[in-house]
């Protein structure tokens, strides 16, 4: 049987709450009702064929509550005069939501309507687009509110999250709802106190003023003649704030950058240089350390393609870098410890030197065996130290 049944009728309405437009067009003060839903009824052969099932379709439509049933009159040959459903129509929103049961989420959805547009009007718009997602956060919305109301007292106020002082509101939960947050504050707060070139929930603070946990640099100067300490202990592992790096400008003229801690740590000592401990994809760090455009920077990193990739991304910032024991020669030295990469970067890295461009393209293109990686921590340190004296 093709015929519409209530179910039918109420996945239609569902499909309108999922879709957010019920409640949204509440919240836009425009009015979808009355809604005429889709029916679909018997044919004229079908009324003679099934009139009996007819009948108990008929039955099931005009018993529905919440609906309004409109009927037709016809008159069959063999029947007589007759009456069949031709529409269903919604009347309100009321009698939407209570139709598909959603009579408390549809309440609740009012209320917070109510409350903003009390203490924030210029939410509203909001609410009209995310429903749904209002509905998840109405256990604390108010306390949403608050947050916009302090932000709104303290434009870009230059203090850590953790000074942020709400009754009722701590650090915990204004971290958990960054993402929402953000949205509502993009609509509360002038443009001038919102910095637009920070986005993600990684970047809530600096793109409304906070104050952000310092960004920190690991080094180690491998020339004991030049070490920032008189000590004797011969690693000096240092950690700076990436503000205090940029100031340093150490008397060394290369520098190393490796990913790996191990590495790092016995990286061997170098006259006249210094090893930085790497981020991955992270060197926004190092942008503003103007003394690194006059140094040698060697890379060293994984044979992969994203050991390629993260070479590629840090010439785009120092384009004098050079790669280290990122070569064919040492891939195919340590053919015994060859690796899988689970996922590969498959983009074209234009920042490649030819023979840097030909290996990589290899890896990528699965030449010389698939997902092929050499991790640069299963290099042999002698094969480190051979490379270190070549090149200085």
């Amino acid at each position: 049987m093709s015929w519409t049944t209530p179910a039918d009728l109420r996945k239609q309405v569902m499909r309108l709450w999922e879709r957010g437009e019920l409640l949204g067009s509440l919240a836009k003060g425009e009015t979808l009702f009355p809604k005429r839903l889709t029916l679909k009824g018997p044919s004229s052969a079908e009324i003679a064929e099934q009139f009996e099932g007819i009948r108990q379709w008929v039955i099931e439509l005009r018993s529905m509550t919440h609906c309004r049933v409109e009927m037709r009159e016809f008159r069959h040959r063999v029947f007589g005069a007759n009456a069949l459903p031709d529409a269903v129509w919604l009347d309100s929103l009321e009698h939407a939501a209570a139709f598909i049961g959603k009579q408390r989420e549809a309440a609740r959805f009012a209320a917070l309507l109510d409350i903003t547009h009390t203490r924030e009007p210029r939410l509203v718009a909001w609410l009209a687009e995310r429903p749904l997602r209002a509905l998840e956060l109405a256990d604390v919305w108010s306390r949403l509110l608050d947050i916009c109301g302090w932000f709104q007292a303290h434009p870009r106020p230059d203090v850590y999250l953790r000074q942020v002082d709400i009754p009722d509101v701590h650090t915990k939960f204004i971290e958990a709802h960054r993402g929402v947050l953000a949205e509502l504050l993009d609509r509360v707060l002038s443009p001038e106190f919102i910095d637009s070139s920070r986005s993600g929930v990684n970047q809530f603070a600096s793109r409304f003023g906070l104050r952000d946990k310092p960004l920190r640099i690991r080094f180690r100067i491998l020339d004991a003649d030049k070490a920032l300490f008189r000590t004797t202990h011969v690693t000096q592992d240092i950690t700076l704030d990436a503000a205090s790096f940029i100031e340093l400008n150490p008397d060394v003229g290369r520098v190393f950058i490796t990913e790996n801690e191990i590495n790092f740590l016995a990286f061997p000592p170098v006259k006249d240089s210094m090893v930085i401990f790497g981020a991955g994809y992270g060197f926004e760090m190092l942008n503003h350390a103007r003394w690194l455009g006059s140094r040698r920077i060697h890379y060293w990193g994984d044979i992969d393609t994203h050991g390629f990739a993260i070479l590629d991304q840090l010439r785009r910032r120092f384009e004098h870098v050079e790669s280290f024991l990122m070569d064919r020669e040492t891939l195919l030295a340590f053919t015994s410890l060859w690796d899988r990469e689970e996922q590969q970067t498959l983009r074209d890295l234009p920042r490649l030197n030819e023979q840097e461009q030909t290996l990589f393209n290899d890896l990528r293109d699965n030449r010389l065996r698939k997902n092929l990686r050499l991790e640069q921590e299963r290099i042999g340190f002698a094969w480190v130290e051979t490379a270190l004296a070549a090149l200085v």
